[in-house]
């Protein structure tokens, strides 16, 4: 049996809710504690820029210079002068490398960072391939007919062939060399690379590009190659030039360009001309 009883109006449990001051209290004191906490993180950052930015700790105070055998390590870092002293978190290493290719000697560089305050170069210096007279000077050319520098007495060291005809005819840039006849002398002089074979070559004539010539240390006479199989050619030469001398002792040139045939030119058939 049920028995209803008047509601006592002292009493409203049922009718009350969650207090909304509580809530937004909380809510109130989260957002502060965030702000708070990202203020602190954002001037805990500042502080670290700013001593990041000021330390002498990571200021450039050493250049290691690796794989430099031609320019000295004073060399390279005189290239490198006001590198010394930046700070190395904002240093533009590609400007850097850009001021280390301006030597004609460098053909690659890599600049890299070594924390706290050194700076690693490491190079790839060019090759001299042979000793070229372009215009009224000699010079220094690499494989690929770079021309590295004027040859002087600071190259008195360097042994390498004279290199005839790179710089084409009718060209009157003072380092207009042909890349197509510079090539063809590098892989004449890599053919005859041979320790008892290289020694020996004075010089190499590439003035007709389809037609490399060399001579030799105490022999005259030019000897044309041709294009290809320089080494075997020249090696031929050498079995048969002292039965050469004995019939022709004064040779002009000597053109084994054309396979088991060796056509000789005496000096005075090759002055008559």
């Amino acid at each position: 049996m049920r028995v209803s009883a008047p509601s006592d109006k002292r009493f409203r449990r049922a009718q009350v809710k969650p207090g909304r001051k509580r809530g937004r209290r909380r809510r109130t004191l989260r957002a502060l504690r965030f702000v708070v906490l990202a203020a602190v993180t954002f001037f805990a950052g500042y502080r670290a820029i700013v001593f990041l930015d000021q330390t002498n700790l990571l200021k450039v105070r050493y250049i290691n210079v690796r794989d430099n055998s031609r320019l000295s390590t004073d060399e390279v870092i005189a290239l490198l002068d006001g590198l010394k002293g930046h700070h190395i978190l904002t240093l533009d290493l590609a400007e850097w490398r850009k001021r280390l290719l301006r030597s004609s000697w460098i053909e690659d560089a890599t600049v890299r960072r070594v924390l706290p305050s050194a700076v690693e170069v490491t190079l790839v210096e060019r090759r001299p391939l042979g000793i070229s007279r372009i215009g009224d000077r000699l010079y220094l050319v690499d494989p690929s007919g770079v021309v590295i520098d004027e040859y002087g007495p600071a190259y008195r060291e360097i042994d390498l062939p004279i290199i005839r005809g790179l710089a084409s005819p009718g060209e009157t840039q003072e380092f207009a060399v042909n890349v197509e006849r510079a090539e063809l002398a590098a892989r004449v002089l890599s053919s005859l690379s041979r320790r008892d074979i290289a020694d020996r070559i004075s010089e190499v004539d590439v003035t007709d590009p389809y037609s490399a010539a060399v001579i030799l240390e105490g022999d005259p006479a030019v000897i044309k190659l041709g294009r290809e199989d320089f080494l075997e050619r020249l090696q031929s030469y050498l079995e048969l030039s002292a039965a050469l001398r004995e019939r022709i002792p004064n040779i002009d040139y000597v053109d084994l360009r054309f396979d088991q045939r060796v056509y000789v030119r005496p000096v005075e058939a090759g002055r008559g001309r």
